[in-house]
C-alpha cells in the first residue's frame, strides 16, 4: 500500500540518482569510464525495486542505479563500480557502473550483468526456470521471505532490445512454462541514435500480445503513484500466481545515452523539451505538497541527497586502484575433482559403447544428485536423444527434470547461468556441432564471463554437451568440427573423449567441476562402427571411476630402444584421430607413441611437452579444418617450448580448408585425414 512514507522515502531516492548524475557530469575528468545513467526512468525504477524483498531475484540492465538504490545499494557501492576500484563489490574494478552481482542475503540477489543488450533475459528467464524446478522438486531448497512469501524473479529491460531474437526465446519458454518472472521494459523512444519509428512497428507491450499466457501491463513510467501501484500488482500476481507478466513503462530520456554518446550529439532541442516535459522529479515534489510535506521538508531532502552523493563521491575517490596482480583471479573458480579415483576396469566389467557409457554416467549422476536436470531438442520422452544419448533418462527421472526443448540454442545454453545460480546442476545438448552458433552469444556473452566478471560470486556449473564429427555421409550440417571456435573463449573448458572409460569418467568430472565445461562427442566413435574404432568400447568404469579434466593419455607406446636411438615420431591428437593415429602405427611397429589429449582446455601441457622431448619429432594431427586451427596453435606451443629438442619442425595434419564437409562419402574421404594420409606424414617426419 502506497503511504506517505514511501512517497517521500522515493523523493529521497530519486534526488540520490539526480545528484549522482550531475555529480558524474559535472567530474567527467574523475568518471572516464562509460557510464550511464536512470536520469527520467527514476520513477518506475524506484517504483519496481520497492517491492521487492531479499528472497527474490532481479536483473537491472545498465541505466538501472536508480532501481539499484531501490533495493538498498548505497551511493558509494556504485560508486565504487563507476570508477572500477579495488573494492567494488559487484566486478572488482573488471566492469562498467551499474552491472552489478550479487549474493547478499539482505537485498535481491543479482547474476552477471554484461552490456549485450537483452542478452540478460535469458539467463534471468532461467533463474525462473530454477525457482519453479526447486519449489516443485526440492522445496526445502527454496529460499522464501521471512514471512514465507515465494520468491520472484524480475528482469528489466530497455525497449530498444524487444527486437533481439533471444529475448523472444526468453519470453517463449517463460510462457509455455508459465514461470513466476517480471519483465519490466523501460521504453524511453530511443535505441541510441534511433527512434522507435525507425526500428519497430509495435512496442513491447504490443508485442506481448503475441505470447499467449503472458499477462501484459502498461503505465506511465514518468508517474511514481501509477508505477508504484501497477509493480505492486505485477510483482504480486508473479508471486502468488506464480506466473509471468510483462510490464510496458513509457518514459522520458532526460539524461545521455552513455557519457560516450552524448544526446548533444543526436537529439534536437524540440526532443529534450517535449521528454522534459515527462521529468518525474516536479511529478513526484507536487505530490508530497498535496499529502501534506512542507517546502522546508521537501528542500532538506534535495539537501540531503546532494551532501551523501557528494561525500560518497570523494570516499570513492580515494578508494584504492584494483591490485594488478589480481587480473587473473576468478576465470574459473577451483574444482573439487584433481585426481583420477575409482575403478577404471573393474574384474567383472563389461565392454560397453562410448554411447551407453555417457549414458550409464548421466543416469548414476542423476541418481545422486536430485538437482540435476537435462534438457535439450529431443532429449525426453518418446526418443531420449537422437543418438539414444538419453534414452530411458525421461521415464526414469520424470519430465520435470528431463524434457525436450524448442528449437532454442541461445536459451538451452544461456538459461544454464540463472540456475546454476540457483543451484540446480544443468546437463544441456545441442544436437550438432553445426548447430551451435546461435548458442554462441550466450556462451560467450554470458556464460564464459559470469564468473570473472561478478568476482568470483557465479560461476556457471554446467555441462554442455556437442555430437561432432564426420564420418558416413553426415553432411554439411551435421560433421562440423568446432573445437576451435570453442578454445578461442575464455572462460569455459571443452573435453573431448576418445572412448568409453575416458567419456564416463570426464563426465562424472565436467559434472562436479563448478566451471561451465563443453564435452565434444564424436557421432563416429558412439557406436564403434567406423572401421577401426573398436577400442572406442571398453570395459565400463565402475560407478566410483573419476577422471580429472586435463590430464592426457599415452594410448601408444614407442620401444625405449628406438626412442634411444632417435627413430620415433609422437603423434598428438584427440577423438577420430587417435583412431587414424593408431592405425597408422601398426606400420611403423616400436616407432610411434600416440598421444591422446582427452582434455583440450585445460591442456595437459606437461605431458604433451615431456612426449615432444623423448622423441624429438612430432606430428599434431586433427579433425578440424587445418589453416588458423587448434592444431596449429599448439604447434607453435610445441615450437616454442620444446625447440632444442627437435629434430624436425612440427608437423600438423588437419582436413581440408573447406567451408563444410561434404555430403558425398567420396567426398568426405579426401576431405579428412586417414590413416593412410597419416602414415605417409609420420613417413616423412621419420626420414629426417
Amino acid at each position: 500500500m502506497l503511504t506517505p512514507s514511501i512517497l517521500l522515502q522515493a523523493y529521497k531516492l530519486m534526488m540520490t540518482a539526480k545528484s549522482m548524475s550531475e555529480t558524474y557530469d559535472a567530474n567527467r575528468a574523475v568518471c572516464k569510464y562509460v557510464h550511464s545513467t536512470s536520469r527520467g526512468h527514476e520513477a518506475i525504477q524506484l517504483a519496481t525495486g520497492l517491492q521487492l524483498l531479499p528472497c527474490d531475484w532481479v536483473s537491472p540492465y545498465y541505466r538501472d542505479d536508480s532501481l539499484m538504490l531501490s533495493i538498498g545499494f548505497a551511493p558509494y557501492e556504485l560508486m565504487l563500480q563507476l570508477l572500477a576500484k579495488k573494492e567494488d563489490p559487484f566486478s572488482g574494478g573488471r566492469s562498467y557502473y551499474c552491472h552489478p552481482s550479487s549474493k547478499d542475503e539482505s537485498r535481491p540477489s543479482i547474476i552477471h550483468q554484461s552490456s549485450a543488450t537483452g542478452m540478460q533475459a535469458i539467463p534471468t528467464t532461467g533463474l525462473a526456470q530454477g525457482v519453479q524446478f526447486l519449489e516443485r522438486s526440492l522445496q526445502h531448497k527454496v529460499r522464501k521471505s521471512v514471512d514465507g512469501k515465494s520468491p520472484v524473479v524480475l528482469c528489466s529491460l530497455g525497449d530498444g532490445c524487444m527486437s533481439e531474437g533471444e529475448v523472444s526465446e526468453a519470453l517463449q519458454f517463460a510462457t509455455l512454462k508459465q514461470l513466476p518472472i517480471v519483465y519490466l521494459v523501460q521504453d524511453n523512444q530511443w535505441s541510441i541514435s534511433a527512434t522507435a519509428d525507425e526500428i519497430r512497428t509495435m512496442n513491447a507491450y504490443e508485442y506481448a500480445c503475441g505470447f499467449k499466457g503472458l499477462k501484459r501491463m502498461q503505465v506511465d513510467g514518468s508517474d511514481f503513484m501509477r508505477c508504484y501501484e501497477t509493480m505492486e500488482q505485477a510483482v504480486n500476481y508473479a508471486r502468488t500466481e506464480r506466473k509471468p507478466v510483462l510490464v510496458h513503462a513509457k518514459v522520458p530520456l532526460l539524461g545521455h545515452h552513455t557519457s560516450g554518446v552524448r544526446k548533444e550529439f543526436y537529439r534536437s532541442r524540440e526532443d529534450l523539451l517535449k521528454h522534459g516535459l515527462y521529468d518525474p522529479i516536479p511529478k513526484l515534489r507536487l505530490l508530497l505538497n498535496g499529502v501534506g510535506y512542507t517546502e522546508s521538508e521537501i528542500n532538506q531532502v534535495e539537501t540531503d541527497a546532494l551532501e551523501l552523493v557528494l561525500n560518497d563521491f570523494k570516499k570513492a575517490q580515494a578508494s584504492a586502484e584494483p591490485d594488478i596482480r589480481s587480473v587473473e583471479e576468478y576465470v574459473f573458480v577451483p574444482t573439487p575433482v584433481r585426481e583420477e579415483k575409482g575403478q577404471r576396469v573393474p574384474k567383472a566389467g563389461e565392454r560397453v559403447m562410448m554411447v551407453d557409457a555417457a549414458l550409464h554416467a548421466i543416469d548414476e549422476l542423476m541418481d545422486a544428485h536430485p538437482e540435476a536436470i537435462v534438457y535439450g531438442q529431443d532429449v525426453g520422452a518418446r526418443m531420449g536423444g537422437v543418438f539414444r544419448e538419453t534414452a530411458t533418462l525421461a521415464e526414469k527421472y520424470g519430465e520435470n527434470r528431463v524434457f525436450n526443448t524448442a528449437i532454442q540454442e541461445a536459451y538451452i545454453i544461456g538459461s544454464t547461468v540463472g540456475l546454476s545460480a540457483m543451484g540446480v546442476k544443468p546437463i544441456v545438448e545441442i544436437q550438432f556441432g553445426d548447430y551451435i552458433y546461435p548458442g554462441l552469444n550466450q556462451l560467450v556473452t554470458e556464460v564464459s564471463k559470469s564468473c570473472y566478471l561478478s568476482n568470483g560470486k557465479f560461476p556457471v556449473q554446467m555441462l554442455l554437451r556437442v555430437p561432432v564429427g564426420a564420418y558416413g555421409g553426415g553432411g554439411p550440417y551435421h560433421s562440423g568440427s568446432i573445437e576451435s571456435t570453442l578454445l578461442s573463449i575464455k572462460g569455459i573448458k571443452v573435453v573431448y573423449p576418445s572412448n568409453a572409460a575416458d567419456m564416463k569418467g570426464l563426465m562424472k568430472a565436467a559434472f562436479l567441476d563448478p566451471n561451465p565445461v563443453v564435452m565434444l562427442e564424436h557421432k563416429g566413435l558412439y557406436w564403434s562402427k567406423v572401421p577401426g574404432t573398436e577400442d572406442a568400447r571398453t570395459v565400463e568404469p565402475a560407478k566410483d571411476y573419476i577422471l580429472p579434466l586435463g590430464k592426457a593419455n599415452v594410448v601408444v607406446h614407442a620401444e625405449i630402444e628406438k626412442i634411444r636411438k632417435g627413430e620415433t615420431v609422437c603423434v598428438i591428437t584427440y577423438g577420430m584421430g587417435v583412431y587414424w593415429a593408431k592405425a597408422a602405427a601398426e606400420r611403423y611397429p616400436g616407432q610411434i607413441e600416440v598421444l591422446d589429449l582427452r582434455t583440450l582446455f585445460p591442456l595437459d601441457e606437461e605431458t604433451i611437452f615431456n612426449s615432444v622431448k623423448r622423441h624429438g619429432k612430432v606430428l599434431v594431427l586433427s579433425e578440424e579444418q587445418q589453416n588458423n586451427s587448434f592444431a596449429e596453435a599448439l604447434s607453435l606451443r610445441i615450437s616454442n617450448d620444446c625447440y632444442h629438442f627437435l629434430d624436425a619442425k612440427v608437423e600438423v595434419m588437419g582436413a581440408k580448408n573447406l567451408p563444410a564437409v561434404p555430403i558425398n562419402v567420396a567426398l568426405e574421404t579426401a576431405m579428412l585425414p586417414t590413416a593412410t594420409k597419416v602414415a605417409e606424414r609420420i613417413s616423412k617426419l621419420l626420414a629426417y
